[in-house]
């Protein structure tokens, strides 16, 4: 039995109108502050959470309003309108044509942290460090933080993240006679034996229009291919060594049929990691809600383990998925806008309830609680899931850079990397063509861009 899981943070796939509406002329459509209250400190935050205020939060998870409640139960003089503008390029092209406008954009709006470059840079988004949010840093994971930093502001608080993780059916790796992959070499090779025992399976399958995982596999490779350099010049290099090892490894995966190329997210996709068509899935830790929601029927077959490592011994990974809380920089209630968004992502209660609604934590505090970190998983046979997502969110290797054109740069992949990956062609090849697709829009856009 399938049913649909009420929210998940599952790839998205933004078409090109779309991606190039919220982009147009990046350079030239900064956002401008609203009203009289655009300076203070946490002092003056805390002031302004007494005075009588409305606020408009957009935000896509219908479960949100929950955490919100108890916000206003703290602070009775602020009233939140959660408004669902959309998720992803819907809602980034909402809320550019609102910045484009001048006004009848949200206080404060949940935003990707693969889309918070664009608005930084435009400065559509308020500095949180003009204000104090500085203090904040030791609260989050060193990867969410480094997440909502552009050059050297601080423009979201982060609110989830996906570290990445193995989820693996154990009865169906048991029957084949494999254990958890230790290293991408032993994932080949335990590949190849499951598929020598199950012909008609696979053991997992890749998404040729989610450009957000191959990102994140190349970033846990060692890859780093996208850099930011002041307002307007950008690098580009698809082709550094960590993507040459993604790209490696994943185009003899394809060629020797072992992998499917297939999309995620689907009925048919579902049915089949049900039905044991797929052995694992390589997800981000927000995946185990939507699996216990989705798959009923596959509840204590499942496991988590650590995503395998590209050298034995080294647990280096990588996030996938997750988003920050930012305050727009129209907003003419900024000082309350930013108490709301800092609340909202660090107050122990409110942590656990996102968390419920499945939003994998930022916090150190909650994924350090004992409570968290023990708690036995039905879905996963008991397993304490959380001690292996809370160890992957602590090995995410640092570095990472998102573009200000990343929205656009992920419209495309489809048509480049995830056509050599549909017809199982040298992925680098795909690579290349994305990275000259990303090139000639950003050049487009009045960046400079940087290649080698």
């Amino acid at each position: 039995m399938l049913s649909t899981p009420p929210f998940a943070r599952r790839p998205l796939r933004a078409p090109v109108a779309a991606a190039a509406a919220v982009l147009l002329t990046l350079t030239a459509c900064g956002g401008s502050g609203g009203g009289a209250e655009q300076s203070g400190d946490q002092s003056d935050i805390e002031a302004a959470l007494q005075q009588e205020t409305t606020l408009t939060f957009w935000s896509w998870a219908p479960e949100i309003g929950q955490a919100v409640e108890l916000f206003e139960e703290e602070y009775p003089a602020i009233t939140v309108e959660v408004v669902d503008s959309g998720q992803s390029a819907e809602q980034y092209t909402n809320l550019q044509n609102t910045i484009r406008a001048g006004s009848g954009g949200p206080d404060v709006a949940q935003i990707e942290y693969f889309a918070l470059p664009q608005f930084a840079l435009t400065e559509s988004v308020v500095d949180l460090g003009d204000h104090g949010f500085g203090e904040y840093e030791d609260r989050f994971t060193a990867s969410a933080w480094e997440q909502v930093r552009v050059g050297e502001g601080v423009y979201g608080v982060p609110q989830d993240t996906g570290p990445l993780a193995l989820f693996y059916n154990a009865d169906l790796l048991e029957e084949a006679g494999i254990e958890p992959p230790g290293t991408w070499a032993d994932f080949a090779g335990a590949a190849e034996r499951f598929q020598e025992e199950n012909p008609d399976a696979f053991f997992t399958a890749i998404d040729p229009g989610d450009a957000g995982m191959v990102d994140s596999l190349m970033w846990q490779a060692g890859s780093r291919p996208f850099g930011v350099e002041g307002a307007d010049t950008i690098s580009l290099d698809l082709g550094d060594e960590g993507a040459r090892r993604f790209s490696d490894t994943w185009t003899a995966l394809l060629a020797d049929g072992l992998v499917d190329p297939a999309p995620i997210w689907t009925e048919e996709w579902w049915r089949g990691m049900s039905t044991g068509r797929y052995a694992t899935w390589i997800a981000g830790a927000w995946a185990p809600g939507a699996m216990a929601t989705t798959m009923p029927d596959s509840a204590g077959d499942w496991r988590v383990a650590p995503l395998p490592a590209w050298e034995e011994g080294d647990p280096v990974t990588a996030e996938n998925g997750g988003s920050s809380t930012a305050v727009m920089a129209q907003s003419e209630n900024r000082l309350a806008a930013i108490g709301f968004a800092q609340w909202l992502n660090t107050d122990p209660e409110a942590a656990r309830v996102l968390n419920d609604t499945g939003l994998f934590p930022a916090t150190t505090d909650l994924l350090a609680d004992p409570g968290f970190l023990e708690a036995e998983h039905e879905f996963f046979g008991g397993q304490r899931i959380n001690e292996v997502l809370v160890e992957s969110s602590e090995s995410v290797a640092p570095g990472w850079q998102y573009l200000p054109v990343q929205v656009y740069a992920n419209s495309v992949f489809i048509d480049t990397a995830g056509q050599s990956i549909t017809e199982a062609a040298p992925v680098a090849d795909g690579l290349a063509a994305w990275q000259e697709r990303i090139a000639d829009y950003a050049t487009e856009q009045g960046f400079t861009v940087e290649s080698p």
